[in-house]
């Protein structure tokens, strides 16, 4: 069972990391755990206040925390040799939190992130808004982790020492856990509207998560609320993106959580729904984000001018046979689904494909790409997903907490709906153009969430000048 703590300002909190040995199907796995239990605890705090955080490191490997999404100091971003050096084991590291900004976030390491995380170290984070009114009012709401896990003879699938493996398409798992399970059960009352908090903390497997016989409706992103609340039927989420979702449950019986591919449906659980709630949440109505719509109104000059920065996408496999043919897997949506190329993919590693972040402007390429911004800067950045590549597929681009940014266009097309994001998943041969409002000084890092691409060298770092935090202004309330 996941564990909750409700931190309040100032409070200290103990975070330890070691092995456990946890039950999947019929067998026990050796795992990585935060405080014992796969997800680790979930921390709930006030947006505004800061926290500190003890880490210790009991497992067996160097290993850092990273506070994913959130705009905090850069020394405690937990990007080793960079932000801090590694936490050895036996070491221990305090980390200072700060969560300006609502909504939902997450944590995990950031040192071998394809071991570690796989193994099960990540755990979310949920800001309550400072205005109380910023969400819809909802009956009670609920985390819930989708992740896989790659099992063969009762055991992890063997890493390797030196760097990851399963580098062209990254390690996608033969077994599904919601909340750490392979079933996810939860009950609901007939009428009642309950919030999912809900992250995608797999290693490269894409979710689309599908309620059939409930309501969904839309209302945040990976930082806070969209411009436009929506009833949708299914929301996609990138691995370490993160989706708010409102769910009305209308009628007794089972509900299945579920997990659609083009090809097939997942089961990820199921919430048996029976009795009647009195329940005073206003489900119907759609609204929308002041500051998102005002955003809007001005963003007709962003949306014609060029770039500031262009972004290629680009892999490199010298000596491995080439995938440029492989695309009648991804359904034509640019997305693969499931790992087509199993052993091509397990053979693959750093000596054999080379991923790459290119600075279209200079040629640079992952950590030679030398950008400088200072805070109050508006970065206009296209991303572009080459399909002239060795292997082109999607890739989920996160920016460390330099700032946020806003999609503004995909293919040329406008957004329609804005919201403040970390991670944005550019399927095959999509160009996609962000705005990066920056807001923290220091050294930053950028990367593709894929986890065996950004261990393959799929990042780069940037700097950001300007005041020190401490003197950056809180967002307005």
């Amino acid at each position: 069972m996941t564990q909750t703590v409700s931190l309040e300002p100032e409070d200290e909190f103990d975070l330890h990391i070691g092995p456990i040995r946890k039950r999947i199907g019929g067998d026990e796995i050796p795992m990585l755990a935060y405080n014992g239990s796969v997800p680790g605890p979930t921390l709930r705090v006030r947006q505004g206040s800061e926290v500190t955080v003890h880490v210790t490191n009991d497992s067996d490997a160097d290993t850092t925390v990273h506070w994913h999404g959130l705009r905090l100091e850069n020394r405690f971003d937990g990007v080793p040799g960079q932000t801090q050096p590694p936490i050895p084991p036996g070491g221990t590291f305090a980390y200072r939190l700060r969560f300006g900004d609502p909504g939902l976030y997450w944590y995990h390491p950031h040192l071998r992130e394809d071991y570690g995380q796989e193994m099960g170290l990540y755990a979310p984070i949920v800001v309550e808004p400072a205005n109380a009114a910023y969400w819809p009012p909802v009956d009670r709401d609920l985390t819930i982790t989708l992740d896989d896990v790659l099992l063969e003879d009762g055991q992890m699938v063997p890493f390797d020492r030196s760097g990851p493996n399963f580098a062209a398409m990254g390690r996608f798992g033969n077994v599904l856990l919601t909340n750490g399970e392979t079933t996810f059960t939860a009950r609901a009352a007939v009428g009642e509207v309950v919030r999912l908090y809900l992250v995608n903390t797999a290693n490269t497997r894409i979710f689309r998560v599908a309620l059939p016989g409930a309501r969904m409706k839309l209302v945040g992103s990976d930082s806070g609320r969209y411009e436009q609340e929506a009833f949708v039927s299914s929301v996609l989420l990138a691995p370490s993106e993160r989706a708010v979702v409102d769910v009305r449950f209308d009628s007794p019986g089972q509900v299945g959580l579920e997990h659609r591919t083009p090809e097939r449906v997942y089961e990820l659980g199921s919430f048996s729904v029976a009795g009647a709630a009195a329940s005073f949440a206003s489900f119907e109505s759609l609204r929308t984000d002041p500051e998102l719509t005002e955003i809007r109104r001005g963003l007709g000059p962003q949306l014609e001018r060029e770039p500031d920065k262009t972004l290629t996408f680009v892999a490199e496999m010298p000596g491995m046979h080439h995938h440029h043919h492989h695309h009648d897997h991804d359904a034509g949506d640019g997305i693969e689904w499931e790992d087509t190329m199993p052993e091509m993919n397990r053979a693959s590693d750093p000596s054999n494909t080379v991923w790459k972040l290119v600075d279209a402007d200079t040629g640079a390429e992952n950590h030679q790409i030398a950008w400088t911004f200072t805070a109050g800067d508006t970065v206009k950045i296209r991303l572009v997903n080459t399909r002239e590549s060795d292997h082109p597929m999607h890739h989920p681009f996160h920016v460390h907490g330099a700032g946020r940014f806003l999609v503004l266009a995909r293919d040329g097309v406008i957004e329609p709906n804005l919201a403040w994001k970390d991670t944005v998943l550019l399927r095959t041969g999509e160009t996609v153009d962000i705005l990066l409002h920056v807001t923290n000084p220091g050294r930053w890092m950028a990367h593709c969430h894929i986890a065996e691409h950004h261990e393959s060298g799929m990042m780069f770092s940037f700097d950001v000048r300007g005041a020190s935090f401490s003197e950056v202004p809180r967002p307005a309330r």
